[in-house]
């Protein structure tokens, strides 16, 4: 009977801890979100399937709106139960059920993070477009040495897939920048997800999970972690810096975290 009544009462703690938590966390689960617009699009294919069989003339035995809206319906459909399963884990963080750890960002290190995923991103986008413009002339050079009509129209080409392409490269950056900037600051962090400025991380799925986890220390105090996934390109890795406040202890977090994923490395950044 003593042994009951003390399981009780850490029950009774673990539903205060939550609670207490709860009352902190105020965040709008943004995967209801894309859920619901996946299943209104779902929906609005499904009447496209039947569009050639209800007796409207222009849409009348065009059976390839049939075909059409049966893949794009059923593809509407599976993207709306995967972002459903996210809604579900970011929910579980949200009312403290997979929390460990939560914190609000202070602007300072906010900036900062902000400043970092512009800069990094400036870099990245800047190496790819270099090797995208030297595929581009070589291959549309080629083309116009040995091909002696249209080799104006080559070159325009060319010099327009680089224009475009120079958009994405130096104008996603800014775009992003600003994304961050309008993010609200919170972090919450589970054994396999993670909440950072309104983006959600999790790496539980099949043939996927954290390889790699540790402090930092610049550019931002913080976690680093690398987590793995496989797709129709086979494995990819994701790097992900996590800011912190400076009263924050991260290393209980971190041990938890090794705990739930015993694959994962941990290092200390020199």
């Amino acid at each position: 009977m003593e042994k009951s009544n003390t399981t009780n009462m850490n029950n009774r703690d673990v539903d205060a801890t939550i609670a207490s938590i709860n009352q902190n966390i105020t965040l709008e689960n943004n995967q209801d979100s894309i859920t619901k617009r996946f299943l209104y699009a779902a929906l609005f294919f499904g009447v496209v399937t039947f569009l050639p069989f209800v007796g409207i003339e222009m849409f009348e035995q065009v059976f390839a709106l049939t075909l059409i809206g049966i893949w794009l319906g059923i593809s509407s459909l599976i993207i709306a139960w995967m972002f459903n399963k996210r809604s579900q884990k970011l929910q579980s963080l949200i009312t403290g059920e997979s929390l460990l750890a939560s914190w609000q960002l202070e602007s300072r290190q906010k900036e900062a993070y902000v400043k970092y995923l512009f800069e990094y991103e400036q870099g990245k986008n800047k190496a790819i477009f270099t090797i995208m413009v030297i595929m581009f002339v070589l291959i549309f050079g080629i083309f116009i040495a040995v091909i002696d009509e249209a080799q104006l129209a080559m070159f325009l080409s060319m010099i327009g897939f680089i224009s475009f392409l120079s958009l994405f490269a130096f104008g996603m950056p800014y775009y992003y920048r600003r994304t961050n900037r309008n993010g609200d600051g919170k972090i919450l962090i589970g054994a396999k997800y993670a909440y950072i400025n309104g983006y959600f991380h999790n790496w539980d799925f099949p043939l996927s999970g954290l390889s790699k986890i540790k402090t930092i220390k610049e550019p931002f105090y913080g976690i680093y972690l690398v987590y793995y996934y496989t797709d129709r390109t086979l494995r990819n890795t994701r790097e992900i810096m996590i800011p912190a406040n400076a009263d924050i202890e991260l290393e209980e977090v971190i041990a938890k975290m090794q705990e739930a994923n015993p694959k994962t490395k941990k290092r200390k950044r020199k």
